[in-house]
């Protein structure tokens, strides 16, 4: 199968000063669960090119088996180094769609109409959408067919409210995951903080967290399947 990475191009976390983006987990265990079943991995962001990296995420407590895999794996890096533009990207080469968090969706993908467009387009097609923690944000704009919010009447998860109080960034934020996927009309639910959690709703799959994030990957796998 050929599946389509979308990653965040925004690096600002609010007016704090710090720098944001994705977070490195999230891209590098469903980069690996997915790239070692042999599946085509095609990478891309609203700007193209190299995506910016939290760099809470490249820290020493929060690396993994799979981010240290990447920091070794220069093809890989390779790769990440060159996303294509979203803008020309066409739903129809791809079987399936994953979106990895970080804090930086809250600000460009949840607005951007090229990365609702290409929701939109999956959706339509019945093709699996994946998006972990804070990567749901991008189904903030996303409609149905019948025009009514994607998420409404689905069961859906993301960051929650109790673990951006955690991280501390309540009133950084534009909004919170949590409150906007129920504000849609999404049936909200979540795990343990910090624990793997993940609805599924057809083909719409998100998780909760940075934990979550090979287990939607492997919930996406799971539809390929005849």
């Amino acid at each position: 199968m050929k599946i389509l990475f979308v990653l965040t191009s925004h690096d600002t976390l609010g007016n704090t000063g710090l720098k944001t983006g994705f977070w490195l987990e999230e891209f590098a265990a469903p980069y690996y669960a997915f790239k070692d079943q042999g599946h085509e991995l095609v990478l891309a962001s609203p700007l193209g090119g190299q995506p910016p990296l939290d760099p809470n995420s490249d820290a020493p407590e929060s690396h993994t088996d799979a981010t240290v895999r990447f920091s070794r794996d220069t093809v890989a890096q390779a790769h990440l180094a060159g996303t294509l533009r979203l803008r020309d990207v066409v739903a129809a080469d791809y079987d399936a769609v994953f979106y990895p968090g970080g804090h930086g969706p809250l600000w460009d993908l949840a607005e951007d109409k090229d990365s609702i467009a290409l929701i939109e387009a999956f959706d339509g097609a019945h093709k699996p959408i994946g998006l972990v923690c804070h990567a749901p944000a991008a189904l903030k704009h996303v409609k149905s067919q019948d025009g009514s919010a994607l998420v409404a009447g689905k069961s859906v998860t993301g960051f929650s409210n109790s673990e951006e109080a955690a991280v501390q960034l309540t009133a950084v934020v534009p909004f919170l995951v949590e409150d906007m996927l129920k504000a849609n009309g999404g049936l909200y639910a979540k795990g343990d903080d910090w624990s793997s959690f993940v609805s599924q709703s057809g083909h719409l799959i998100t998780g909760q967290n940075p934990a979550s994030s090979v287990a939607v990957a492997d919930a996406m796998m799971a539809q390929f399947i005849p």
